[in-house]
């Protein structure tokens, strides 16, 4: 995805662009910050500053090429094509996605070798769905997820060549999206040390640097939803992060 700068450095809460287009679906910058929706984390908001304007960016999502296309407020102005902006990120909403994002990473990693069936992330609340028919304890899943956060385990990552994925499909913790592929490599995110890693799994998404700074989780309900399919919820202590 060309320009998009929250791949190499997801703590960037701003940058300066050039804006390609712009119209009623929205606006496409030759960069940004601004991470559009996709894996079930949500696209950013935010707004576009430019010489004599200002427009609220609701959320961004993914245009047709890919790029993050820029949705604004109903009654935001357009910005004109050819105009430098300044993209500025609502980070307090971004921060609290890579917390909960990465909280959901751990929660893979203490469920061993069962399938995603689906999630989403979310700025209060988030949920996993996992293939199997009795899931742990609310109580043990909030210890054990709260160990590692306080652990402070690095998050870091690499691109692999898509036959390394094909040749460890286990990797692969999501039964119903696969990674997205065609360009040749994928990026993998791991927890904790390459030699022995937390998890690690493919993800196009954004986190934190440590898992302390997640601040401490609760699992808050476990639903089922289906024969096979079991759904569990967790939230971010709030005033953290």
């Amino acid at each position: 995805m060309s320009g998009a700068l929250f791949r190499d450095d997801a703590y960037a809460r701003d940058c300066t662009a050039t804006v390609l287009a712009a119209g009623p679906e929205g606006v496409v910058l030759d960069r940004s910050v601004f991470y559009p929706r996709a894996g079930g984390q949500p696209g950013d908001a935010g707004t576009l500053r430019w010489e004599g304007g200002e427009a609220i960016v609701t959320e961004a999502v993914k245009g047709p090429d890919g790029a993050a296309l820029h949705v604004l407020a109903p009654d935001s102005p357009l910005p004109p094509v050819g105009a430098a902006v300044t993209a500025t990120l609502d980070w307090e909403r971004r921060h609290r996605h890579m917390r909960m994002h990465t909280a959901l990473h751990l929660l893979c990693s203490v469920m061993p070798g069962i399938g995603v069936t689906g999630g989403q992330i979310g700025a209060d609340r988030s949920r996993l769905d996992f293939n199997m028919p009795e899931p742990p304890t609310k109580e043990w899943l909030t210890e054990q997820l709260n160990a590692l956060a306080a652990g402070n385990h690095a998050v870091g990552e690499r691109w692999v060549d898509e036959s390394e994925l094909d040749a460890n499909p286990g990797l692969v913790r999501t039964l119903s999206v696969q990674p997205p592929r065609g360009t040749g490599q994928v990026r993998l995110v791991r927890i904790g040390p390459e030699e022995a890693p937390v998890d690690l799994q493919p993800c196009g998404g954004t986190h934190v640097r440590a898992t302390g700074e997640i601040g401490r989780i609760e699992v808050t309900k476990l639903e089922s939803k289906g024969k096979q399919n079991r759904r569990v919820y967790l939230v971010l202590a709030e005033g953290q992060g």
